[in-house]
């Protein structure tokens, strides 16, 4: 019992942090947030301004989260999807069946 009582205690107090947390984190459309801002601390571009303005020109293609995975990203997604797929190929190995002769 006292278990189940300090499982729900840490539960309280996680989700307390997380809610306090929410109200620390500035607004979306607040133009001083550091995601909005032009530039960063050493003064070059942010990224995200960036892949968000020249997105269409650069790769010609409408869809921003295509040209960001693809094109900008593209050797970091493909070390992701490497991971991924190494990952099911385990699962469907180690979970396949068997036929017995």
């Amino acid at each position: 019992m006292k278990s189940k009582i300090g499982n729900y205690l840490i539960l309280i107090v996680f989700c307390g942090l997380m809610i306090f947390a929410t109200f620390q984190m500035p607004n979306r459309h607040d133009a001083t947030s550091p995601n909005n801002i032009e530039t960063s601390a050493a003064g070059t571009v942010s990224a995200a301004n960036y892949y968000t303005k020249n997105a269409a020109k650069d790769a010609m293609t409408v869809n921003m989260v295509t040209v960001i995975l693809a094109d900008y990203r593209g050797y970091d997604t493909l070390g992701e999807e490497t991971v991924i797929f190494t990952a099911g190929l385990i699962c469907f190995l180690l979970l396949r069946r068997r036929r017995e002769d």
